[in-house]
């Protein structure tokens, strides 16, 4: 039997990065896809407006900080916000200064979160409550009152990019004036050079590589946990499960190129899985058997920040790597071993 743990991997596994970045991608674009679907457009709404109000709340102000937007006027730096933080994440995504009290934000098609095709399958207030989510609320985690969301075309709709700006008022805005919509007007023309950009001396190539990864981890760490509060760990465990072994199956051959090929049989896969795992920071070791391989973890960093999760998360999540394994070889068995989701955790799979 020989072992292999975290010490044997590079330093910045950027091909493991890659691929973990798009399994998550996918896992969320799929869910919600599952839920619209399934759920209902108002409870996928529901949900995607909790995933999206819990970033907003966790990741605004530090990101204006990181990002040194803090000082700005209020409307640029929300706008400069959503332009640097989404860029770095990945996304086809513009900004326009108007004023001190006005500036744009644009997301032209593709769609960043509904890749492909997927946008076909999003109702119309499922867009909505992202930006209900999030946009709506940048002025009150700020505290000033007057500072909301003005959305003058959504993509989903048929319009040619999702985009809006961000307005200063001249009075404080009732709640539900934090988010208005404004069909007739248009975003200007987009100028790449006049747009802010990230200083290269503190956004090396291998800290952005960890961006795209977590960009997209960070919302499946939100998305799972709120459609099983939102609805119940019955339903929400079996449609957040369903879609993650739908992902996993359709995502495994790319994530196999992506890796640069994944070896035959179970221990292959291990192998592959254990690579993933330690690309997502978690301390992950392989041992090879004659009869297969195991893998034991001993941390899980996609959920290392939330307090309290069902049993179903972990479940749902799980079921990533049971549909990758179905796609790899569907006469493979897996067998989780061990399970402890809190305290001294850890976790065992065995592959045969």
């Amino acid at each position: 039997m020989t072992s292999a743990g975290p010490a044997a991997r590079p330093a910045a596994d950027a091909a493991a990065y890659r691929a973990v970045e798009h399994i998550y991608h996918s896992y969320l674009t799929g869910l919600i896809l599952m839920l619209a679907s399934r759920a209902g457009a108002t409870r996928a709404a529901e949900v995607v407006f909790r995933t999206f109000r819990r970033q907003q709340l966790a990741r605004f102000l530090p990101g204006l900080q990181k990002l040194g937007l803090d000082k700005l006027p209020h409307a640029v730096a929300c706008a400069q916000y959503h332009y640097l933080s989404n860029q770095v994440g990945g996304v086809k995504v513009e900004y326009v200064y108007e004023s001190d009290t006005k500036a744009w934000v644009r997301y032209p098609p593709p769609r960043w979160i509904w890749s492909g095709t997927a946008i076909c399958g999003i109702p119309s207030e499922v867009s909505r409550a992202m930006l209900w989510g999030w946009h709506s609320n940048n002025g009150v985690v700020l505290g000033n009152p007057r500072v909301g969301f003005v959305c003058t075309g959504q993509t989903v709709d048929g319009q040619p990019g999702l985009e809006g700006y961000y307005r200063e008022f001249d009075r404080d805005l009732a709640p539900e004036e934090r988010l208005q919509f404004s069909p007739g007007e248009r975003c200007p023309p987009f100028r790449a050079e006049l747009a802010p950009r990230l200083a290269t001396t503190t956004w090396p190539e291998e800290r952005l590589q960890k961006v795209l990864r977590n960009y997209a981890m960070e919302y499946v760490t939100s998305i799972v946990p709120e459609a099983i509060k939102v609805l119940g760990p019955e339903e929400g465990g079996h449609l957040a499960g369903a879609a993650a072994r739908l992902v996993g199956m359709h995502t495994f051959d790319d994530v196999a190129a992506m890796l640069g090929g994944v070896e035959a049989g179970a221990a292959g896969f291990a192998k592959a899985f254990a690579r993933l795992a330690q690309a997502q920071d978690d301390d992950a070791v392989l041992q090879q058997e004659s009869a297969g391989a195991t893998v034991r973890q001993t941390s899980w960093r996609l959920m290392a920040e939330r307090e309290a999760l069902s049993p179903a998360v972990f479940d749902a999540w799980n079921e990533l790597w049971v549909g990758a394994a179905l796609s790899h070889d569907r006469f493979m068995r897996l067998e989780l071993t061990e399970r402890r989701d809190r305290g001294d955790a850890h976790w065992g799979w065995k592959f045969s």
